[in-house]
């Protein structure tokens, strides 16, 4: 195992703070960038730093041998000298990416796809020995389905027969953190996955189960969906993933073995996702 210090930008984030506490518990020597001041475990060093501030972003960077990548995506915009910084000073870089950047496609399909595609080309135009993490939907999604949970017995959504196959944030920690610590994994792309299809409306029926709920899916018109499926978005982003639902229905997305082939250990399901965050519903 390498003792190398690792970065991690994107450190309180569902995926950065597990990989924060895998690479400690791993061993690892964990500097852990965050926006704002956090209370993190004595062994893992904080520092304050932000992606569109290139100057904490090179003072983080100090001493630093890999990093642990994830951008916020639709907060920050793609930025050229981020990866330059990088380069600069670690030799390894793993980017949290996404399943919807197309490697065989001249122009990538939609604003998401596109965003990660374009960071994906500037670390591949460095000297950073890198590795690209595609994570299909993350089961985290559901979370926006929580107000209306907590509230009432249906959620309102689009495309709720698309097939998904939702990943838990901790299993994409737990391959960013197998992959910092071990070698062989240079100029590779791993697709993750969840290690089941679910359509949106069973999704909602697990989280129902889970809590001892009878909970249901009830469609609405994709123009309707945009703004409350996605809060926050901006419209373009929202009619980006409702079209990628929509295409999911007639083209389901794979199911991948990368967790278990990576760490060992099985991807967790969908329902063991609901039971880690059954609070977050209640």
């Amino acid at each position: 195992m390498h003792r190398n210090k690792i970065l991690v930008i994107g450190a309180t984030g569902n995926v950065g703070g597990h990989a924060v506490d895998l690479l400690r518990a791993s061993g690892a020597v964990v500097r852990a960038m965050t926006r704002k001041p956090v209370s993190l475990p004595d062994e893992v060093e904080v520092v304050r730093g932000d992606l569109i501030d290139l100057s904490s972003l090179r003072a983080a960077l100090e001493s630093v041998d890999a990093v642990l990548l994830i951008w916020p995506f639709a907060t920050v915009p793609e930025n050229a000298a981020v990866i330059e910084a990088i380069e600069q000073h670690a030799s390894r870089i793993v980017f949290v990416s996404s399943a919807a950047v197309r490697d065989d496609a001249l122009e990538q399909n939609g604003p998401i796809a596109a965003f990660h595609a374009a960071i994906e080309h500037r670390i591949q135009e460095s000297a950073l020995e890198w590795t690209f993490l595609r994570p299909y939907g993350f089961a985290s999604n559901a979370l926006s389905w929580a107000p209306e949970i907590r509230t009432a017995d249906a959620v309102r959504g689009a495309h709720g027969e698309a097939p998904m196959t939702p990943i838990h944030e901790r299993d994409v920690a737990a391959v960013a953190a197998h992959v910092l610590t071990s070698t062989g994994h240079g100029s590779t792309t791993h697709v993750l996955t969840g290690p089941e299809r679910l359509t949106q409306a069973a999704q909602v029926r697990t989280i129902g189960e889970v809590l001892g709920r009878q909970l249901r899916w009830v469609e609405i018109p994709p123009a309707e969906a945009g703004a409350k499926m996605f809060p926050g978005s901006p419209p373009e982003i929202a009619e980006a993933a409702l079209n990628g639902y929509a295409q999911l229905i007639e083209h389901p997305g794979p199911i991948t073995s990368t967790v278990a082939d990576l760490t060992g250990r099985p991807a967790r399901t969908f329902r063991e996702w609901v039971a880690d965050h059954a609070a977050d519903f209640e």
